[in-house]
């Protein structure tokens, strides 16, 4: 024989119930088949409320109970012809006036007491068993309608009562003699205690309902029917790419389901597996789908760990007090005074120290758990043995569940691994002995990324999903774009790594999808975003919390600058093309790169020096493995690089500056690389990368603009460097005299820095510079006499974004 329960989904429409009967009728076609129902969707729900607005003193409450009857009275209507309605008909009538009653009575005491809490919701239960049980008769289905009540014995302990397995068995075996159909329908949730006053089994206790059936008649296998095709390795809602796990053991499904796994309630597993009955997970509304089998031993499924699972709302109790080392007993004293409280303790972990033991509670218990237990050790407390309870809330437990984790090592360091990465804090870590189950403690907002991090790190061997936040969208930001559109399903093919874009913003707008934001249409989409600042967007990448977030800064802004730290302190990494945060004063560039490192995120600049070189890079490399640099010389400037290799005299100095600055080689504001600051920052990143404490005012400037061009806008600007053509022009004309070339270069040695225009012989490293590129000559221990040199495009905006592009991927490989 075997035992099918439906959930309240499963019976939560008529036609649901009909792909119910459905389903049965094939089942019993082979063996005799006991079905467990629940109440109607969300009818235990409407029944609670109806009591606690009697409770209240609110007469609302009759007309929840007048849409309860009507529900089922419709209910019964579209099940039943026509001419078989009536007995049924005045049956509901019936137990939905006892409902009335009941809740008349609960009005006028001002209280509801749990025994008549269980006594109001059995009714959903027993209404929908005898519905369906006429359902299944008017298809001409012979059945018997058993009433739980009567067979499973309870003790008296009200909304969650413990199970008297021996009185049941006793009952179930009395009625199984009497069986003339091969069709049992039995409502789930209730039963009774010895003096026969209803009781229940918790909510989600239908499950429990019809496990307890099975062992108690030793059935063939138990069915679970629900909404969703088997146990999950995570939840669907959260996690879209979680899969059905097709077997799991008896101790794996108990642990997931203590851990928040909806799809099972947790007591149903321990009847099943004293009997060693196989428990199947099925879909009423996808019945072909195979679902998950629940028994002794699990097949393995290429990872040790079997799923996710998470329960929020807990509270962490925190007793502490050096008066507590070596001291037996405050264990045992702290669990009593929770245990008078009626306080259920979901979880436990306790330094070696013996100077703290902490214990996961629920939130709604933790204002009174504090009450007892300062009373408990209030003399402790008085001599400053023992601190004050600590409450600390708004915190859930993340757990991996495994029945293989203890014969695999780095389980837990690859957990913990994978959320310290993300800035997701562990406030607490707990594991059995057994070894099947790792929970650690975390903030609430942190659960969905927590949990979506741990699948992707346990179950998704594809793709890494990594989501980028991008400030600016101008010449190198579109690049950029067009860039990863150009190259998602490379990634995806050979790195199994999908970039998304989820947010975007300019001066003006941010746009924000946590979807990803489609880059064939990223300028129509902006622009119709609303206006926001920079302040919101950060703030909007901040409140979502996503995994593997990147901010990507493409501007020149001094304001979005500022909000590194910010994001770093949330462990998303960040990435920069704008070159103010690292030349800004050096204390703020060392507390970006110590936020980086405190907060296990990247902070990477590779393009505030060289465009796409791989110049920080390069420096970095040298450091890491023990090199020293000793003398740097370098042309950095690609825009003055360009203007000097293009200015011959033949045309004016101003018209080269303006070609560079059309061409994109340039800054907004062509002063800046002009007048030798942007080489001045770079110059000054590049010490600092190299070990060096050096501020802006210490670098020596040579520069060759006239202070008078440094004034006005950028159009005054051009008209005063074409009254200046003679200054130039002489400028060219005395290093052309000697043979030479005319380069801005920068330099630091025994930590001093300069900038400045130099005439450059034929045959030196830094003559043979053509176009925009840039050059750099690291002189190290060793590479004394013959530099190492890097050498290519410094400007330009395909090279830029390419370069940033490639900084992107090193905070994802990371």
């Amino acid at each position: 024989m075997q035992v099918l329960k439906f959930g309240g989904t499963s019976v939560g429409s008529p036609e649901a119930i009909q792909k119910v009967i459905e389903i049965v009728k094939e089942k019993i076609s082979k063996e005799p088949v006991i079905v467990v129902v629940s109440a109607f969707g969300g009818i235990t729900d409407a029944l609670l409320d109806c009591g606690l607005q009697a409770a209240r003193g609110q007469e609302q409450y009759k007309e929840q109970v007048n849409l309860i009857t009507t529900r089922h009275l419709n209910a019964v209507k579209e099940l039943i012809p026509i001419q078989q309605q009536s007995s049924m008909l005045s049956a509901v009538k019936k137990l939905c006036n006892e409902v009335e009653d009941l809740c008349n009575g609960i009005f006028l005491l001002g209280e509801m007491t749990a025994r008549t809490r269980d006594k109001l919701v059995s009714y959903g239960e027993l209404i929908s068993s005898q519905v369906i049980n006429n359902a299944f008769l008017a298809k001409g289905i012979l059945t018997t309608w058993w009433d739980s009540r009567k067979l499973i014995r309870t003790n008296s302990d009200f909304g969650r009562a413990t199970l008297d397995t021996e009185a049941t068995v006793e009952n179930f075996s009395e009625v199984m003699k009497e069986l003339a159909t091969d069709l049992v329908i039995m409502p789930g949730f209730i039963a009774s205690d010895s003096n026969g006053i209803t009781t229940t089994l918790g909510r989600g206790g239908s499950d429990y309902t019809a496990a307890i059936a099975a062992a108690a008649i030793g059935a063939t296998s138990l069915e679970i029917w629900t909404d969703v095709s088997g146990m999950m390795t995570a939840d669907p809602r959260w996690v879209p790419n979680a899969k059905v796990i097709p077997t799991i053991s008896y101790q794996e499904a108990m642990e997931l389901s203590h851990f928040g796994a909806k799809v099972i309630y947790p007591p149903t597993i321990q009847p099943v597996m004293n009997k060693s009955i196989p428990v199947w997970i099925k879909n009423t509304f996808a019945p072909s789908d195979a679902g998950t089998l629940i028994q002794q031993d699990s097949h393995r499924n290429g990872t040790p760990v079997r799923g996710i699972s998470s329960i929020s709302n807990l509270a962490l109790l925190s007793l502490e007090g050096s008066g507590m080392v070596g001291v037996p007993g405050f264990s045992r004293r702290l669990f009593e005074a929770l245990s008078s409280q009626q306080i259920n303790v979901i979880l436990i972990t306790q330094g070696s120290s013996e100077h703290s033991i902490c214990v996961g509670v629920d939130t709604l218990t933790a204002d009174k758990a504090k009450l007892a237990v300062d009373k408990a050790f209030a003399p402790e407390i008085n001599l400053q043995q023992v601190d004050p309870l600590v409450v600390e809330k708004e915190l859930s437990i993340v757990a991996l569940v495994g029945e293989q984790m203890k014969s695999h090592p780095g389980i837990s360091g690859k957990m913990f691994g994978a959320l310290g990465r993300n800035g997701v804090n562990v406030r607490a870590i707990a594991q059995g002995s057994s070894e099947r189950n790792i929970s650690a403690v975390i903030a609430t907002r942190d659960v969905r990324k927590a949990i979506n991090l741990l699948h992707e790190e346990f179950f998704e061997t594809v793709n890494k999903q990594v989501n980028l936040f991008i400030s600016g969208v101008g010449n190198v930001g579109s690049k950029l774009l067009a860039q990863l559109a150009q190259q998602q399903q490379y990634l995806l093919q050979h790195m199994r790594l999908q970039l998304r874009v989820v947010g975007l913003a300019n001066s003006k707008r941010t746009l924000i999808n946590e979807e990803g934001i489609d880059l064939n249409k990223w300028k129509e989409l902006l622009a119709a975003a609303p206006e926001s600042t920079i302040e919101t967007f950060t703030d909007g990448i901040i409140q979502r919390n996503l995994r593997n977030s990147v901010f990507v800064d493409i501007t020149a802004s001094e304001v979005v600058a500022s909000v590194y730290g910010k994001l770093l302190d949330k462990s998303i990494a960040v990435v920069a093309c704008n070159k103010i945060a690292c030349s800004s004063p050096f204390k703020y560039y060392r507390e970006l790169k110590d936020k980086a490192h405190d907060f296990n995120t990247q902070f990477l600049f590779e393009t505030n020096v060289g465009a796409g070189l791989p110049i920080i890079g390069t420096l970095n490399d040298l450091l890491r493995s023990g090199d020293r640099i000793n003398r740097m010389e370098a042309v950095l400037s690609g825009t003055l690089n360009f203007v000097f290799n293009h200015y011959d005299g033949s045309r004016p100095f101003a018209d080269v500056v303006r070609q560079a600055q059309e061409e994109g080689y340039t800054e907004p504001d062509p002063r800046l690389d002009l007048s030798g600051t942007d080489v001045m920052r770079k110059i000054m990143i590049l010490a600092r990368e190299a070990g060096e404490t050096l501020e802006m005012d210490a670098i020596h400037n040579n520069s060759f603009l006239p202070a008078s061009c440094m004034e006005g806008t950028v159009e005054d600007f051009y008209k005063e460097m074409l009254r200046l053509e003679d200054h130039f022009r002489s400028i060219y004309d005395a290093a052309a005299a000697k043979g030479c070339k005319l380069k801005f270069v920068a330099s630091f040695k025994e930590g001093k820095a300069a900038v400045g225009l130099q005439e450059i012989p034929a045959g030196h490293d830094l003559s043979n510079l053509f176009g925009k590129d840039n050059i750099v000559l690291f002189y190290t221990d060793r590479y004394p006499q013959q530099p190492l040199v890097i050498k290519g495009a410094g400007a330009g905006a395909d090279v830029t974004a390419s370069g940033v592009f490639a900084d992107i991927l090193r905070a994802t490989l990371n």
